[in-house]
Formats: structure tokens, sequence, C-alpha cells
């Protein structure tokens, strides 16, 4: 299956439509099954490791990602993080955001990239390659310069801006996705096969079609053409009335959730590859088998190119619908 995925990443026809993700996809029984804590995973790069590989051997699911949060970007440009070490299952998130203003966002930052734990994300992705590379796709996950600009930015601040200081805004977006794109290349380097850009606080149902026409999409167009074939970009949220604009990003495939019409999706995107969309919460995590072979099938037919979760997976997953969900 990783030759099958790899040829439909560089454009090849295949002959079945894969089951895998570029997202987050851990999960607790596979993290009991290694011995592992959540919270410890993510500072300790043979941990990581083993947690990123623990789905594809519980499962079968033919992937893994690293690394397993959005978080290390904002980390390296000095922010603050929060693991969790109470034991809930929770993703790492930032404490506090670093900049009052977009203006402080300038192109310093692109010097920052091999700071905080870029590096020992990279020798994790080095050691899941030795580990099951030979089995699975390795996808590099960095955030969109949106979603990273949320972590940063004094929120208030930042909305002001964008209706005062456009130009202001995007040059700090622009800052940002050269920043990111430094780390994507790093990851590129270190064995992942392709980078998934998880814009997830940047769609156009969170911030509006016009923002996102704005804002958002020529970050993100920036972004992708500064990274290595291949490329991912998923956006979470309902994106109906910017689909249009997903094949300008330049991005090889578009994953979207839930909340976006597939069938309206696949209309949009043409040749661009269409990924998704199975609901990570009410089919994957709470759902039944049942329900979850009827959602594979439904994305199917709707004319995915993959199915993919709509978004991380919930680390309470159960193992028999990702299991499932594969088959």
């Amino acid at each position: 299956m990783r030759e099958e995925i790899l040829s439909l990443l560089s454009g090849q026809k295949v002959n079945t439509i894969p089951v895998f993700s570029g997202l987050i996809h851990v999960t607790a029984e596979g993290l009991e099954r290694e011995g592992l804590k959540w919270h410890e995973v993510h500072l300790d790069a043979r941990k990581m490791a083993r947690a990123a590989a623990s789905t594809f051997k519980l499962t079968g699911m033919p992937s893994a990602t690293l690394p397993l949060d959005l978080c290390a970007p904002a980390e390296a440009l000095g922010a603050e993080l929060n693991f969790y070490e109470d034991g809930r299952l929770q993703f790492p998130q930032v404490k506090r955001v670093i900049f009052e203003s977009t203006k402080d966002i300038g192109t310093s930052v692109i010097g920052n990239w091999g700071k905080g734990r870029i590096p020992l994300l990279c020798e994790a992705i080095r050691f899941v390659k030795e580990d099951i590379g030979r089995d699975v796709v390795m996808s590099g996950l960095i955030p969109g310069p949106y979603t990273l600009l949320l972590y940063l930015c004094h929120l208030p601040n930042m909305v002001m801006e964008m209706k005062k200081e456009p130009q202001m805004v995007l040059d700090a977006l622009f800052h940002l996705s050269s920043f990111l794109a430094e780390i994507g290349k790093a990851y590129r380097e270190a064995g992942a096969d392709f980078i998934t850009i998880h814009d997830m606080g940047g769609s156009a149902g969170f911030v509006g079609p016009s923002a996102y026409e704005q804002f958002v999409f020529p970050a993100e167009r920036d972004l992708i053409g500064k990274l290595p074939k291949p490329r991912v970009l998923s956006v979470c949220g309902r994106m109906d009335k910017a689909l249009t604009l997903f094949t300008q990003t330049g991005a090889e495939a578009v994953s979207v959730d839930q909340m976006t019409d597939l069938r309206s999706a696949r209309e949009a995107l043409g040749e661009t590859l269409l990924f998704g969309n199975l609901d990570p919460v009410e089919i994957l995590w709470r759902g039944g088998e049942a329900q979850v072979v009827e959602a594979v099938r439904g994305a199917r037919e709707a004319g995915v190119d993959a199915v993919w979760p709509g978004c991380d997976l919930a680390v309470s997953t159960p193992r028999q619908n990702v299991h499932r969900m594969c088959m």
C-alpha cells in the first residue's frame, strides 16, 4: 500500500482508493500497548517514534505522522507549551501568546526554524523510518501560517489589524510561511514522504470566505510554493464557498472534514486530489463499526481519491474503528 499511496501523491493512477492519514492518528490503546504515557512522548524522540508507529502496528493503517502536535513551530519561536502532565489525553497547547501585534513578526523569525523541539522531531522521523518506513507513508505535519499566527499573536489586536492594517498582517503571514517552509524541508530531509499543512484555524467556515481569500489563501499558496512536493493541504470547517481557491494553492491534494460536502468538493477540485472526510468524533471515536463502514463507503462513492479522517484522531478512538476504516 505504501507504493500505491506514493504513486497517488505523485499524480499517477492507482488501482485502489487507499485509507491512510497525514494528520495525527495515535490511539490510547496503541500507547498502552507500547507502555507509553501521552504527555511523555512529545519530549523524547524514541518514545515519540514508537507512539507514531503504534497505530500501524495495532491496526495496519499504512501511515504515520510526526510531530504529534501542531505547536512545535510556535515553541521554536519562544512560546511555552502545556503538555498536560496531569494525564489528560489532550494535545499540547500554547500557554500564552508571545506577540502583542502582527508588526512584531518580522523576517528574524525565519532564522529560528531549527530551535525548540524541531531537531528532536527530525530525529523521531528518522526512527520511524528505520522501524516501519518500508511499510507506511510518513507525513511531516506543520500548521498553516494563519493557524500559527493564532498561536502567536494577541487575537483582539490581530483582528483589529486585519481590518485597519491588512498589509501588515499579510507581511507577518508571509514571514511565517517562509519559517514553516524551512521546518517542512527539514522534515522531508529527515525522511517524511510528504508534508501535510494543517491550517485548522484558517477555514473559511471560521474566518469567513472574504477573510480566507484575503489573508489565509495567499499565505497557504506562498508556503506550498516553497515546500518540496508532494504537499497536502488540510483545512477544517465548512469550505464550500472557497473550494475553487483550493485548485490555486498548488497543493497536490486537499483534505476536508465532514462539514464540507464531498461531491461539491470533487466537482470544484478537478484534477486536484481529494482526501476525506470521516468525522473523527461522531464516527471514528463515538460511532459503531457499522457507521464507520458506511462512512467509508459514502466517501468513496462521493469521489475521494483517498479516505482520510476529517481531522486528527481523538486519542481515545477505539482501535476497532480504525481497523474497520482500513478494511
